[in-house]
């Protein structure tokens, strides 16, 4: 049977004429090393941002419906123009917008799941030897708008897409040579991984590292798609990500990869009334603003009946989005709210620390060395993340790095 793969080629890999009839090389190299190969581009280098900059030109506040109709076009270009490309190069390409490949969406705009991928028409083509090339970060909602997918959506498109079609792998190509064991730019002598579990991977990605969007990692883990992050630029192997034994397993360090975020807020609600539900009420009001919760911390109050304090973290982003429904609770039950931008958040990720003891300690004795003092903590079973002053980050990340992976 032919074997299928998904390549995706980000912003970077596609943002001027050259890189895009690069990427249109790889392609047709990729076809004509007998692959049947779907390709999903992202909007061709600050794209995006262009025309995020034009809708706040016109609106201090774009409609979310209006804005994912402006925000689609930048894949849809990408993919027309490497579908020329191709077509130059003696095969035949057919470029298709996420709705018409199939992509189906819930409502919630600038930030839509998923729900059904409905791939038929790639099938078709694929079986007319053809070569697809479908618009990343978007998709059509079961209220038939457009929607997108939120920063990074096009790896998800890819991985959904990949999921559907029963592809070999999926193939992310971006402008770095694969996972590191932290941001190559804050760390000059971070290596790169050559293999990440689903689970590390699905914690870096929520941590801060940028090279997969979280639901492309959780989509991949669901559905079983191997991924193969790689350059752009070099034939040489990037990372997989996948499930399933990785070399030197017995040996492994207890920490795979420091990660870091610099799009973070904490929000402080004080005197909240020290009654059951509060914090469901809360939670739930961020809910129905499409805004995800980090960390929490609630104390309970040292005099009875008196209110409690709660912190949290969200992406500064989305802070606005969050104050709204927060005000009005606020002033409903006499709560404070106070908030901070200047915050960061680090994280130290690895399997290894399932079976290795003192982890926490080296990682909070580092940070006390350098002087850094920590605000906030979260642990899972293969995770420490601190909150940290912004300005901190950069030496919290290279002192963790040298401590545990140098």
């Amino acid at each position: 049977m032919t074997p299928t793969v998904v390549m995706k080629f980000g912003g970077t890999s596609v943002a001027d004429a050259e890189r895009l009839k690069r990427a249109a090389q790889r392609i047709v190299a990729k076809r004509d090393a007998g692959n049947r190969v779907v390709a999903v581009l992202s909007a061709r280098g600050k794209t995006t941002d262009a025309l995020i900059a034009e809708a706040f030109e016109i609106s201090p506040q774009p409609d979310p419906r209006e804005m994912d109709m402006l925000l689609s076009t930048g894949e849809r270009q990408s993919c027309a123009l490497c579908a020329m490309a191709i077509n130059d190069l003696g095969h035949r390409a057919i470029s298709l917008t996420g709705s018409q490949a199939g992509i189906v969406t819930d409502t919630s705009h600038t930030k839509a799941r998923i729900l059904d991928v409905r791939a038929e028409r790639i099938r078709v083509a694929l079986d007319e030897d053809a070569i697809v090339l479908v618009a990343g970060f978007q998709g059509v909602s079961t209220a038939k708008d457009v929607t997108t997918l939120g920063r990074g959506g096009s790896d998800t498109t890819a991985v959904a897409l990949a999921a559907a079609i029963g592809a070999d792998v999926c193939e992310i190509y971006t402008d770095v040579a694969g996972v590191f064991s932290a941001d190559p730019r804050v760390v000059p002598d971070a290596r790169k991984l050559a293999v990440v579990s689903f689970e590390e991977m699905l914690e870096m990605s929520a941590s801060g590292a940028g090279v997969l969007q979280l639901r492309s990692v959780e989509y991949a883990r669901t559905h079983g798609v191997r991924i193969h992050c790689r350059s752009s630029f070099s034939d040489a192997p990037g990372t997989v990500v996948g499930d399933g034994a990785q070399p030197g397993a017995a040996a492994r360090p207890a920490i795979t990869a420091v990660t870091h975020s610099t799009d973070e807020a904490r929000v402080t609600l004080e005197h909240v009334p020290d009654a059951p539900g509060m914090a469901g009420r809360i939670a739930t009001l961020l809910a129905e603003a499409n805004v995800n919760i980090d960390m929490i911390i609630q104390n309970e109050p040292v005099v009875p009946g008196a209110g409690a304090d709660m912190s949290f973290t969200v992406p500064r982003s989305d802070l606005r989005d969050a104050l709204g429904p927060l005000s009005a609770f606020a002033r409903e039950h006499a709560i404070q709210i106070h908030t901070d931008e200047s915050v960061g958040k680090i994280s130290v990720i690895g399997e290894g620390m399932k079976t290795q003891a003192g982890v926490a300690a080296q990682v909070f004795s580092t940070l006390g060395a350098e002087r850094i003092n920590i605000q906030m903590i979260a642990t899972s079973p293969i995770k420490i993340s601190c909150v940290i002053a912004l300005d901190s980050v950069p030496d919290a990340v290279r002192s963790l790095h040298a401590a545990f992976l140098s």
